[in-house]
């Protein structure tokens, strides 16, 4: 889960500063669904054991 949160964020912000944005537009974006996507494969792991 701290796996995927993270990487989307390192892949937020990299696209921030490639686009020259001065708000983190990406960087919140990508954050929120690295943790969807955290919660989301945590669930399905608790459910299925």
């Amino acid at each position: 889960m701290l796996v995927i949160i993270a990487v989307m964020t390192w892949l937020g912000v990299k696209l921030d500063k490639i686009l020259g944005l001065s708000t983190p537009v990406f960087t919140i974006i990508m954050s929120l669904l690295g943790v969807f996507a955290g919660i989301y494969t945590a669930i399905k792991d608790f459910i299925k054991h």
